[in-house]
Parts: C-alpha cells; sequence; structure tokens
C-alpha cells in the first residue's frame, strides 16, 4: 500500500541521514598514515563532518581536502590549543598519532614516544568526547589499548565496549597472502586474525578461513611467519623512510567504515579488533567481533583451533601480558 511505501521510505531516508551525518576525528592526520587515511574517509558517504588534528601542517591537508567532491566536510586544527575544539562532538575517533618504525626498531622500541601522545590523546577525548568509538592504530598497540582505558578509567568514562586496537591490517595481509598462494579473488577471502598486533602475538587462524584452504606444514608455518613479520617486510623495503602507511590507511579505514555501519543500524558486520577480553588469560586480546550500534555488541571468541593455531596461542600469551603491564604501569606512574 501507499503509506506503508512512504513510511519505509522515510524509515529509509531517516537512516541514510543518520548515517551521512558522522563525525569522525583523525588525530595525527598529518602524517604518513594520518593523510591516505584522512583521503579515505573524506570519500566515504558514511562521512558528513571531518575533523582532522596534527601538531603540525593540518591546515594545509585539510585546505586540500576540502576541495574534494564529496560532502564531507572537513576542518584542520593545529597544535595543542586546538586539540579539544578538534573533538567536540566526535561520534568516532581515529589515532593514528606516533612516530613510526625504522629499519632494526621493534614496535615496542617507539613505547616511550608514543605511550606519552597517546596517552595526552586519550585524556582530550576523555574529557570532550567520552561516548566516542576511539579506534587506535598508534604502535605499540598491544601496549596503547591498555594505556587508553587506563586513562578513560580516571575520568569515569571508561567503556570497554568502544574502545579498538585496530589490527585490520593483519587480516588484510592475511586474506592478501593466502589468495596470491592460492590464486583467489582477495576480496573473497576472509581469514580470521587473533591475539594481538605485534610479532608473535599476531596469530593468523588459516584453518577458520573462508573459502577453506590448506597449505603442508611448512608452507603454513612459513606463511604465518610472513603474516607476523610482514609490517618489517614494509620498514625495510622503505629503507628508513617509514613503516607501512598505505596499506595500514585502507585498513584503518576499512576499520572505521565498519564502526561507522554499525552504528548506523547494518546487521552482521563482523571485525577483529585487540580490545578488553574475557576470552582468554589476558586482560586484552584481538577476536572477532560482532559490532552494533553502542560497539561491540558480541565478542565472537577464538572459536575452534588447530593444534598448531594452539600453540600459536600459547607462545603469544606471555608476551601479550608484558605488554598490557608496561602499558597499565605508565598510566599508574604518569605524573
Amino acid at each position: 500500500t501507499f503509506p506503508s511505501l512512504l513510511r519505509s521510505a522515510r524509515h529509509v531516508f531517516c537512516q541514510l541521514s543518520s548515517l551521512n551525518n558522522a563525525k569522525v576525528a583523525v588525530l595525527g592526520a598529518s602524517g604518513g598514515i594520518g593523510q591516505p587515511l584522512s583521503l579515505l574517509l573524506k570519500n566515504s558517504p558514511l562521512v558528513g563532518e571531518l575533523s582532522l588534528f596534527d601538531i603540525a601542517h593540518t591546515p594545509g591537508v585539510a585546505a586540500d581536502l576540502s576541495h574534494i567532491e564529496t560532502r564531507a566536510h572537513v576542518t584542520g586544527y593545529m597544535g595543542p590549543d586546538q586539540l579539544n575544539a578538534a573533538l567536540k562532538g566526535c561520534d568516532v575517533v581515529v589515532i593514528p598519532a606516533g612516530v613510526p618504525r625504522k629499519p632494526g626498531m621493534t614496535r615496542d622500541d617507539l613505547f616511550n614516544t608514543n605511550a606519552t601522545i597517546v596517552a595526552t590523546l586519550a585524556d582530550a577525548v576523555a574529557r570532550n568526547c567520552p561516548e566516542a568509538m576511539i579506534c587506535i592504530i598508534a604502535n605499540p598497540v598491544n601496549s596503547t589499548i591498555p594505556i587508553t582505558s587506563e586513562v578513560m578509567k580516571k575520568y569515569g568514562v571508561y567503556n570497554p565496549n568502544r574502545v579498538f586496537g585496530v589490527t585490520t591490517l593483519d587480516i588484510v595481509r592475511a586474506n592478501a597472502f593466502v589468495a596470491e598462494l592460492k590464486g583467489l579473488d582477495p576480496a573473497r577471502v576472509n581469514v580470521p586474525v587473533i591475539g594481538g598486533h605485534a610479532g608473535k602475538t599476531i596469530i593468523p587462524l588459516i584453518s577458520q578461513a573462508t573459502p577453506k584452504v590448506e597449505f603442508p606444514a611448512d608452507q603454513l608455518s612459513a606463511l604465518t611467519a610472513r603474516i607476523q613479520d610482514a609490517g618489517t617486510e614494509v620498514v625495510k623495503a622503505k629503507a628508513g623512510a617509514g613503516s607501512a602507511t598505505l596499506s595500514m590507511a585502507y585498513a584503518g579505514a576499512r576499520f572505521t567504515f565498519s564502526v561507522l555501519d554499525a552504528m548506523n543500524g547494518k546487521e552482521g558486520v563482523v571485525e577483529c579488533a585487540y580490545v578488553r577480553s574475557e576470552e582468554t588469560e589476558c586482560k586484552y586480546f584481538s577476536t572477532p567481533l560482532l559490532l552494533g550500534k553502542h560497539g561491540i555488541e558480541k565478542n565472537l571468541g577464538l572459536g575452534k583451533l588447530s593444534a598448531f593455531e594452539e600453540n600459536l596461542v600459547a607462545d603469544a600469551i606471555g608476551e601479550l601480558k608484558g605488554s598490557i603491564k608496561k602499558g597499565e604501569d605508565f598510566v599508574a606512574n604518569m605524573k
């Protein structure tokens, strides 16, 4: 009937209008990840307002992006004095800020610099948009998520369902590498990756891949190692000019779009992310998550693991616990 058609049209329109009005902040928007990430976000119909913050160059990046013929309204904010303004009313905050790895560095070598940066930014989020979804890209993610959580707790605004360590690049890489080995379309491959986001804490669950794939033991071992060390592969190839920025920007955008889709009521949105967790003996652990309007709707857990994968999990626990404690201690000892 016509009235019901009208009602469903109105419903779709209301959904679309909320869909297109999300305010997203990128903290660290002038950097190697921040610029391509901001470009991808500007290109999306899901974003109504794009708030770009960094300690330098943001007015230029914002002016440049503002000329693109998409509807997201772009504003640039520069320096500590403008951080509060950048965050007012944000629905989602993505944090790629921090220093990148150079050859010979581990993600943990970034700790002191990036821990301070993330704690400062989390403090501002807690004060200006405590309800926002927080997506942390800044490494070492295994520690920067505990840092963010502890800072939010200090303000009494911590919601574990809204704080995400973005591990999506591990999934994206696993999908690309498996597709390459098997001659599949990478867009159709989905490999869950659990654990953390550094070295041996990165645990690809090849046994749970869709479509189903099988590898002989030596190839499986080499593939797992390549996924775990893929970041270092890029750091070496860039020979001192930085770390993975373009693939990270793609993965960060993919995760942000999933969060926005779920906030807009899309059902069945699943992404892996490093979050507060009861799935293992680690306080934080990445597993597939069903996302919803308020962040994590359901932690889907580790699922059924092969013996090889169970060993990888057992091997990762000690390092993860250490990284988590390091992050928590950092906030406890902050002046």
